[in-house]
């Protein structure tokens, strides 16, 4: 259901529980309100007063005259059901702010309540934001109880948070950095309107998001395909997304009986929808801002950073930093270095990138410096770092900056470490309308994530109707982990290639095994976990030896059976998998297999449906990608065909969303095409 524009932008609101105590929710709301000019109709409910801070004060809600678009409500928690039910259906108010807790915070009571009172909104249409949350803030009105109030900017940032006292930090340290915002919403409890209906609504807001910047704090993604369809569309449009999702449990991972299951954490869930969506994920809430900060500039024209400072430390970090992010700080070698050391800086100045122009350096050789840069130098982006020592205001050299920020062909990004020194300046900066960043290795890390963010894939239509009528008629009566023939038949089915393999229940089968059978690889079939167990063995060349191997096997806890394959001589073992996580779907995990699998997890992951070039994207961005191509002389592997089996992969779970898990460990290449070779699959 869209949020009711009562909500969003009402023409008369009443504060209920209104006073004239400013250190109490209901009398900070009311002088927020009036602070911030809202420019409709304002009432206030209080039973013991007449008037509340020079307004007229009504004893109840059914006293007051004539609709009401918007309810901000302070009361305690059991008063609220009654009052919500007057105003929806006695005062046609469709908007509702509760800041009131006790509700599913308290208990299965207090979600109860909570319940009927959404069910009494919805029943008229209306939107609820909360319980339990600080309240709304947006261009027409401050509808929260807490400060500061930040001053809102139509090209600022929408600040959308799960936790109000979150919201309130997040803006308390954004706004001394020059952060500016739009809105900020606070969910709370979430009665009604999630992270994800704001989501819709911006969505459904901006035509045209270019430009726009969204902050989110989340504790629960309750519906992640409705994150993934708004926000992917929003950065589709041009917004950037920047997100906190904490609270993300390790307990599931603990349980896991399959690698696939061990490696498919709740977290990584997280990652694979923020991949997808388009998502940049940070972890605390000043990764956030500085990510949001760094989404207030242009792109950077190239990874070719120029580093400006007049302090040598700070540039060593930043660098530092820098170059493990994917950008490079090169040595300057064009001739005007030397005339920019020689003719424009002091004495033991430095021009080799870093270009350090001493602490003593003037607002006048920064000028010079960044037009040398700019001019000569062949920057995709420049750095500036500049604080004081605190011997002499740095005013101008903060306008040089100012106005190289809005006249430079790249982006020029502010560091100012002096937070005592030249406070006064960088408040003055700030109100030019600019951010800027204090810490340099935090600048560096920010940056480097915004420019290492997958890009958006297309989403394919992988739905076959067909096909999934043969996958269910191969599992019908089935759960928990499928045998060897059924899973045989399930990969078969879905296009994927197999090893020939035979299923021994019975010693006088394995004896008729044909010689060019030879050499085999013989896995007990029963025990989940074969290699942990000795239930693998390799290289068997003959049947005497097979004859022993498989006694052996089967006096394993739990075996079956043995599973008999001939073996493959392969450049390179690979792993890839599939784990359904609940309302994420499937998560696709792909990487290096065998021993190393657990050892190196180089491993990537992505929720289905997943394309070709999603899926050679990620496949390029593992650690051992270059030996997959081919390294020293080594044969690789066919690459098409890995992507081709990892897109069937896909398509498999889309149609058969009862699969589990499943491993696909090792996959092995022969003559550099993969197949499979082990395989467990959960239903």
């Amino acid at each position: 259901m869209p949020i009711h524009p009562a909500l969003i932008r009402p023409s008369s609101i009443v504060v209920v529980g209104g006073s004239d105590n400013l250190h109490a929710p209901g009398g900070r709301l009311l002088k927020n309100l009036m602070d911030h000019h809202f420019d409709g109709k304002l009432y206030v409910v209080n039973p013991k007063k007449a008037r509340v801070q020079g307004l007229p004060s009504y004893p109840d809600v059914k006293d007051l005259p004539g609709r009401v678009d918007l309810a901000l409500i302070a009361i305690p928690a059991r008063f609220v059901e009654d009052v919500v039910r007057t105003l929806a259906r006695k005062k046609g108010t469709r908007g509702f702010i509760i800041i009131s807790a006790g509700f599913a915070d308290t208990g299965p009571e207090g979600k109860a309540l909570e319940q009927r009172i959404a069910a009494e909104v919805e029943r008229v249409g209306g939107s609820l934001l909360g319980p339990n949350n600080i309240g709304l803030i947006n261009t027409h009105y401050a509808g929260v109880f807490t400060t500061p109030v930040p001053e809102l900017d139509p090209q600022g940032v929408d600040l959308i948070s799960g936790s109000g006292a979150t919201a309130v930090f997040i803006m308390e340290a954004a706004m001394p950095l020059g952060l500016r915002f739009n809105s900020v919403w606070t969910v709370g409890n979430a009665a009604q309107i999630g992270v994800e209906d704001v989501l819709e609504h911006l969505d459904a807001t901006y035509v045209d998001a270019k430009g726009r910047s969204i902050m989110i704090y989340a504790e629960t993604i309750k519906q992640p395909q409705k994150w993934l369809r708004h926000a992917r569309s929003l950065v589709e449009k041009g917004a950037r997304i920047v997100a906190v999702k904490a609270g993300t449990s390790q307990a599931g991972s603990r349980a896991a009986s399959s690698h696939t299951g061990a490696m498919a954490t709740p977290d990584a869930a997280v990652d694979a929808l923020f991949a997808k969506a388009g998502i940049l994920r940070a972890y605390g809430r000043l990764d956030m801002i500085y990510r949001a900060g760094v989404f207030r500039f242009p792109q950077p024209a190239s990874r070719r950073m120029i580093v400006v400072t007049h302090a040598g430390g700070p540039a060593v970090m930043l660098t530092d930093v820098l170059e493990k992010n994917g950008f490079q700080v090169p040595e300057i070698r064009h001739p005007k270095a030397r005339e920019l050391k020689e003719e424009v800086l002091f004495p033991g100045a430095s021009v080799k990138n870093p270009i350090d122009i001493l602490a003593t350096g003037t607002a006048e050789q920064l000028d010079k410096t960044l037009e040398y840069s700019l001019k000569y130098f062949e920057p995709g982006a420049i750095s500036v770092i500049f604080g004081s020592p605190g011997l002499f205001p740095v005013d101008d050299a903060y306008k040089v900056i100012d106005r190289h920020i809005r006249k430079s062909p790249v982006p020029v990004y502010p560091i100012m470490p002096s937070l005592i020194n030249t406070a006064r300046e960088m408040e003055a900066f700030r109100r030019q309308g600019h951010f800027h960043f204090t810490d340099e290795v935090m600048f560096g890390r920010a940056l480097g994530d915004t420019v290492k963010r997958p890009p958006l894939f297309d989403r394919p239509n992988q739905k076959d109707e067909n096909l999934r009528r043969q996958l269910l008629e191969i599992i019908e009566g089935q759960s928990g982990y499928l045998t060897p023939d059924r899973v045989s038949a399930l990969l078969q089915t879905a296009g994927l290639p197999v090893v020939e393999q035979k299923i021994i229940n019975r010693i006088e089968d394995l004896e008729k095994l044909p010689d060019d059978f030879f050499p085999v690889a013989m896995k007990v079939i029963g025990p989940v976990h074969k290699t942990e167990t000795g239930g693998v063995r390799l290289g068997i060349s003959g049947l005497d030896e097979a004859l022993r191997h498989y006694r052996e096997l089967m006096e394993i806890p739990e075996a079956t059976g043995v599973l008999v394959q001939p073996m493959i001589q392969s450049p390179v073992e690979m792993f890839a998998g599939l784990k359904k996580n609940g309302p994420f779907g499937h998560l696709l995990l792909l990487g290096e297999g065998g021993i190393h699998l657990e050892i190196r997890k180089d491993i990537k992951k992505t929720l289905v449906p997943a394309g070709p070039e999603e899926l050679d994207y990620y496949t390029q961005s593992l650690q051992i990608y270059p030996v997959l191509k081919g390294f020293r002389g080594n044969p690789g592997i066919d690459i098409p065909a890995w992507i081709n089996l990892l897109e069937k992969l896909s398509v498999l779970a889309v149609n058969l969303p009862e699969i589990e898990e499943m491993d696909l460990n090792p996959l092995l290449f022969r003559h550099s095409r993969p197949v499979i070779v082990d395989a467990r699959i959960r239903i």
